[in-house]
C-alpha cells in the first residue's frame, strides 16, 4: 500500500497542491482510506463529513486550475478538536449534555485554519469537557495510542495526536490547559506547541485573563507547527489578551545553532515531581546530545514554588464559572473527577483566587528572570509513559501514589503558570516502544528560538520517523 501521501509533511504535501502534481481530491481520498483503515481501532476521529469535504476538495481544485489565489494550508483535510466549534457539525466537547449539539457558527481557531485553505473532514476526540490526559468520554468512547493500542492515546487533544500518528490527517488544532497539547504529543510521538498564551486568539472564551488555557498546534514535524501555527496566530479585537506581533514571521523554521546554547535541565522539575526510569532515561539521552553538539547544560530549574496551588485554584475556579450551573443541574451527566474538579472551584474564597493571581504574576516574573540567565529549560513533557488505556489516570508515579486526575499532569501544568511557550518533540522510546516526548521551554513570546531549538534537536534524531505501522497493521490483520 502506497502511503506516501499520508506520512508526507504538511509542508511538502501543501506545495505539491499549489503545484499541482496531486489534486485536493486525491488527498482526500488517501485520508479517507487511513481513517476507514485504522481509526476503528484507535478512535481517534469520532465525526465524520467526507461528502462535505469531498465538495471542499472540489473546489480547492477549481481553484487551483484557475490559478486563483491558494492559502497556505490548500487542500490539506483536518479534523477540528471537538472541543472547537464547527459551523453545521456537532461539537459535543465529549459531553452527554452536547452530544447532539450543532453550532451555527466556526469558532476562530476553526475559522482562520479553514480561510487557509485547508479541508474539514471531521472531529476529533477528546475527555469530557477536555477536562484530564486521557481522551475518553461517554459519548464516544477512548481513543487508544497508535503505537500500542492498549495504552492511552494522551489528551486531552488525544484525538489529534493519535489521527496524526496514524496517517489519518497532517496537521490537527489543539488546545492546552494543563499539557492537553504537550501530553498526547508526548504519548503519540509528534509535536504539539503550547504556544505564550494570547499568541492565539480566542475571542468567544469566558475567561481571558489570566489565560491557563491557550489554542495551538500539533503536527509530524516542527515546521509542520510552525506552519500552523502562522495561520491560528495573530491579534483579535475581541480577545484582550491577544498578541498583535506578524503571525507570518512562525511561517518559516530553520534549525537554530546549539553550539553555546546555555540549556537548563530538569528532570523532576527542581525534585517536585516524580518521574518513572523509563521516561527518564531516553530524555537523560537527548539531554545529553544537546552537550554534545556543543550546548552549555546545567541543572537548573525555575522558581516553581507555589505554582501547583496556584494552578490548581485557577483552574478549580474558572471550571466552576464554566459549568457550576450545569453540574448543579444535572450532576449526574458529570464524570466523577470533573465533578470534583468544579466543586473544588467553589469551595475557594475571593481571598484564595487573589493569593492565586498574585503568585501567578510573581511566577511569571521569576520566569523572566530565569530566562535571562538560561536560553531553554528542558523538562519531562509527562511523568509517565503511555499507560493502560483502560484506566482513569496513573494512580502511581516512581512508587509515588498520584491520589487524583491530576497529580501525574503536574510535570506540564506547573509549566503552565509560567506563561511561557512550551513544545513537545519525540525524544526517543521506552523499552517496550512506547513513545517519549522532550518538553522544551522558553522565555515568554519567544516562540521563534522555541521552534529553531526544538527543530535541530528533531533534526539530530529523527525520533519523529518512527511510525507506528507495526501496531496499526498487526490489529488490522
Amino acid at each position: 500500500m502506497d502511503d506516501s501521501l499520508n506520512f508526507s509533511s504538511a509542508r511538502d504535501l501543501a506545495a505539491r497542491l499549489r503545484r499541482r502534481e496531486v489534486s485536493a481530491r486525491e488527498v482526500l481520498a488517501a485520508h479517507v482510506g487511513q481513517i476507514e483503515r485504522h481509526n476503528p481501532a484507535v478512535n481517534a476521529i469520532v465525526s465524520l463529513d467526507i461528502d462535505g469535504a469531498e465538495r471542499a476538495a472540489d473546489e480547492a481544485d477549481r481553484r487551483c486550475a484557475a490559478r486563483e489565489p491558494v492559502g497556505p494550508l490548500h487542500g490539506l483535510p483536518i479534523a477540528f478538536k471537538d472541543t472547537h466549534a464547527t459551523a453545521g457539525m456537532r461539537t459535543t466537547f465529549g459531553s452527554p449534555l452536547h452530544a447532539d449539539w450543532v453550532p451555527e457558527q466556526d469558532d476562530e481557531i476553526v475559522r482562520r485554519i479553514q480561510r487557509a485553505g485547508a479541508i474539514r473532514i471531521g472531529k476529533t476526540n477528546v475527555p469530557e469537557f477536555a477536562a484530564g490526559s486521557h481522551s475518553f468520554n461517554s459519548v464516544f468512547g477512548t481513543t487508544r495510542n497508535p503505537y500500542a493500542l492498549d495504552r492511552s492515546a494522551g489528551g486531552s487533544s488525544g484525538g489529534a495526536a493519535a489521527a496524526l500518528a496514524s496517517g489519518m490527517q497532517p496537521i490537527a488544532d489543539g488546545s492546552d490547559m494543563g499539557g492537553s497539547l504537550r501530553n498526547p504529543a508526548s504519548f503519540c510521538n509528534v509535536v504539539g506547541l503550547r504556544p505564550t498564551p494570547g499568541r492565539v486568539p480566542d475571542p468567544g472564551a469566558a475567561w481571558a485573563l489570566p489565560n491557563l488555557a491557550t489554542a495551538g498546534p500539533m503536527g509530524r514535524t516542527v515546521g509542520d507547527v510552525a506552519l500552523l501555527l502562522s495561520v491560528i496566530a495573530g491579534a483579535h479585537r475581541d480577545d484582550p489578551s491577544s498578541l498583535s506581533d506578524d503571525p507570518a514571521a512562525f511561517a518559516t523554521v530553520h534549525p537554530a545553532e546549539l553550539k553555546g546554547l546555555r540549556v537548563a535541565w530538569a528532570p523532576t522539575l527542581g525534585d517536585r515531581v516524580p518521574v518513572d526510569a523509563e521516561v527518564l532515561a531516553p530524555l537523560e539521552t537527548a539531554v545529553g546530545l544537546f552537550a554534545e553538539l556543543g550546548a552549555h547544560v546545567d541543572p537548573a530549574c525555575p522558581d516553581l514554588d507555589g505554582a501547583d496551588a496556584t494552578f490548581r485554584t485557577l483552574r478549580a475556579v474558572e471550571f466552576d464559572v464554566m459549568w457550576g450551573d450545569q453540574l448543579d443541574a444535572t450532576p449526574d451527566a458529570f464524570k466523577a473527577d470533573l465533578a470534583w474538579n468544579i466543586r473544588e472551584g467553589r469551595a475557594r474564597t475571593p481571598r484564595d483566587v487573589g493569593q492565586a493571581l498574585a503568585e501567578l504574576t510573581r511566577l511569571r516574573r521569576a520566569a523572566a528572570a530565569f530566562f535571562d540567565t538560561y536560553d531553554v529549560l528542558l523538562a519531562p513533557v509527562s511523568q509517565v509513559a503511555p499507560f493502560d488505556a483502560e484506566q482513569l489516570w496513573p494512580t502511581e508515579v516512581a512508587g509515588v501514589p498520584q491520589h487524583t486526575y491530576l497529580d501525574w499532569m503536574a510535570s506540564c501544568y506547573l509549566i503552565t503558570t509560567l506563561g511561557v511557550p512550551a513544545i513537545s518533540v519525540p525524544a526517543g522510546f521506552t523499552p517496550d516502544g512506547l513513545p517519549v516526548g522532550l518538553q522544551i521551554v522558553t522565555r515568554a513570546r519567544s516562540e521563534q528560538m522555541l521552534l529553531a531549538v526544538a527543530a535541530a534537536f528533531e533534526a539530530a534524531t529523527g525520533h519523529g520517523q518512527r511510525r507506528p505501522a507495526p501496531s496499526l497493521e498487526n490489529r488490522s490483520s
